[in-house]
C-alpha cells in the first residue's frame, strides 16, 4: 500500500431539505440518551463492489462523481426526516442549584457531515486477512469521539472511501442520538431514499419518551463536566476477528441447546452467546471459582407496555446479564448456559424496563465503558436481526459489514446477520492475541464455524 491512511478528496456539511420548521429547533434527551454521553459514536459500514461497467479510469470518476452527488442529495433528503442528526449538541449548565441539561439544537448547526475519500488498496485486502485489518478504522469519521464531543462535532458523518475494485460506506452517528435500532432505520431509510428518491416506508417517531411526570428538561445534579464525562482509550493489543455460522449450524447449537435443557424455548441467539460465553471463557483460563458474567444488549422497545414502536428514534436500550461461577459454566453443558441466558432476556420485562428509569431519575448516571469489561465479562453487542444487507446504493448487495474503533473491548462481540442470509450470523470478536489464539483452538466453538467469503 502507497498511502496507509485515506486521501482526502473532499468535505462538506449537509442540511435537511426540504428546510425544518421553526417550531422543531430544540429536542430535549431522555434518560437513555443521556447515559450515552461518555459512549463513543456508533461507527457501521458497508463493502460494496464497484460494478463492472466503471472499469476504465473515466468511467470510474463519472460513476464515483455520480454516487457522491446522488448520495449528498439522499443525505438531505432523509435528515428531513431524522433532524436532530442534522443538529449539535448543548450541554447547558446553571449555577444555582448546580446541574446540566442535555438538548440537540439543529437551527445554530452546520448539519451532517459528508467526507470523500481514496485509498490504494483492494476488497480482498479487507476480506481475506484472517484478522479484520485496523485499516478500517480509518473508514469511519469522529475516531475516539465521545458522544459529548457532539457539542463540537457533527451528530452524524458519513464518509465514502473508494477503493481500487470497491466502495466503503461508513457511518458515525452520536450514541446519544440513538441505539442500534434507530441506527439501522436510519441507514434503512438512507438506502431506502437513494433507491426511490423520497420514498420512506417506515416514518421515524422523533419525539422522545418520558415516563409520566417527568420531561422534557432532565437537570443533572453535577457541579463539574468531569463528573459524568469519562475518556477511555482501550491501548490494550487485542486482535479482531469475523467468525462465520451457517444457518445449519446455528439449528444444530439451537437443537442442541433445547435438548440438554428439555426445552423449545430457547431461541438460536441465545443457543449462539451460551457457545461464546462458555468458550472464550475457556479461552481466559480463569480460576473455576472466579464469577463471570455474559452482557446482551437488548432492545427495550417491545418489553414496555404498551410498546414503543420499533420507528421510535432514539435509545431504548439496556444490557440484561446473568452470571455463575467458572467452574459451574463449564462444567455444564451448552444448553445450561443457555437457559441461563433465556431466562435473564424473559425476566426483563416492562417491570424492570421501567424500574430502571426511574431510578435513573432519583440519581443520574453516565455509563462508563471500562466498567463493561474485565476479564471475566462478555458482551454480546449489535443484532443480527438488523437489516444490514438490504441497503444498497446502486452497487449490489454488499459484501460485507464493518465497524470502527469504536465501544471495542477485550470481550466485546458484535452480531450481524450472515451476508449469504437465510438465518446465518457473523460474529465480530474483540480478545487479546493469547486469549484469541486459544479461541481459535478450541474444539467445540471452532466445530460450529466456517469458512465463507462472499468474493467466492
Amino acid at each position: 500500500m502507497s498511502n496507509p491512511f485515506p486521501t482526502l478528496v473532499s468535505e462538506s456539511f449537509i442540511k435537511p431539505y426540504p428546510p425544518i420548521e421553526d417550531s422543531k429547533q430544540i429536542c430535549y434527551l431522555a434518560p437513555w440518551d443521556i447515559a450515552m454521553l461518555s459512549s463513543h459514536y456508533i461507527q457501521k459500514g458497508l463493502l460494496f463492489k464497484k460494478p463492472s461497467s466503471s472499469s476504465s479510469s473515466l468511467n470510474q470518476q463519472y460513476f464515483i462523481e455520480n454516487l457522491v452527488h446522488k448520495l449528498k442529495h439522499s443525505l438531505s433528503l432523509t435528515l428531513y426526516h431524522f433532524y436532530p442528526l442534522s443538529g449539535r449538541l448543548v450541554i447547558k449548565k446553571t449555577k444555582h442549584p448546580p446541574s446540566y441539561s442535555v438538548y440537540v439544537d439543529w437551527k445554530n448547526s452546520l448539519g451532517a457531515k459528508f467526507i470523500h475519500a481514496t485509498l490504494d488498496i483492494t476488497i480482498n485486502d479487507i476480506l481475506s486477512p484472517t484478522d479484520v485489518p485496523h485499516i478500517v478504522h480509518s473508514f469511519f469519521d469522529h475516531h475516539k469521539a465521545l458522544s459529548h464531543d457532539g457539542c463540537t462535532m457533527s451528530l452524524l458523518s458519513i464518509q465514502l472511501t473508494e477503493l481500487l475494485d470497491g466502495v466503503f460506506i461508513g457511518c458515525s452517528m452520536n450514541h446519544c442520538i440513538g441505539d442500534g435500532t434507530a441506527y439501522w432505520n436510519f441507514f434503512n431509510t438512507f438506502s431506502e431514499i437513494f433507491q426511490n428518491d423520497n420514498h420512506v416506508s417506515h416514518q421515524p417517531i422523533n419525539t422522545r419518551w418520558f415516563p409520566e411526570g417527568y420531561g422534557p428538561i432532565i437537570n443533572l445534579p453535577f457541579k463539574h463536566e468531569a463528573e459524568f464525562i469519562y475518556r477511555y482509550d482501550e491501548t490494550a493489543n487485542f486482535r479482531e476477528r469475523i467468525f462465520h455460522f451457517s444457518a445449519e449450524s446455528i439449528a444444530k447449537l439451537k437443537a442442541k441447546a433445547n435438548k440438554e435443557s428439555n426445552t423449545n424455548k430457547i431461541s438460536s441467539f441465545q443457543s449462539l452467546s451460551a457457545l461464546v460465553w462458555r468458550s472464550i471463557t475457556r479461552a481466559r483460563h480463569l480460576e473455576h471459582d472466579k464469577r463471570t458474567t455474559i452482557k446482551l444488549a437488548v432492545n427495550n422497545r417491545t418489553r414496555m407496555k404498551p410498546s414503543l414502536p420499533n420507528e421510535y428514534f432514539g435509545n431504548s436500550i439496556s444490557a440484561t446479564s446473568t452470571e455463575t461461577t467458572v467452574g459451574e459454566l463449564l462444567e455444564n453443558d451448552l444448553g445450561w448456559a443457555a437457559w441461563k441466558i433465556h431466562m435473564a432476556i424473559i425476566n426483563h420485562d416492562d417491570k424492570v424496563v421501567r424500574n430502571w428509569v426511574e431510578e435513573w431519575l432519583h440519581s443520574p448516571f453516565v455509563y462508563k465503558t471500562d466498567l463493561f469489561f474485565d476479564p471475566y465479562t462478555v458482551m454480546m453487542g449489535s443484532s443480527p436481526r438488523f437489516n444490514m444487507y438490504g441497503n444498497e446504493f446502486g452497487m449490489g448487495k454488499a459484501l460485507g459489514v464493518r465497524s470502527g474503533y469504536a465501544n471495542k473491548f477485550d470481550g466485546k462481540i458484535t452480531s450481524y446477520p450472515g451476508q449469504e442470509g437465510g438465518g446465518s450470523i457473523d460474529l465480530e470478536v474483540c480478545l487479546s492475541p493469547n486469549k484469541m489464539m486459544a479461541l481459535e483452538t478450541d474444539e467445540e466453538f471452532m466445530s460450529s464455524t466456517s469458512v465463507f467469503n462472499p468474493l467466492f
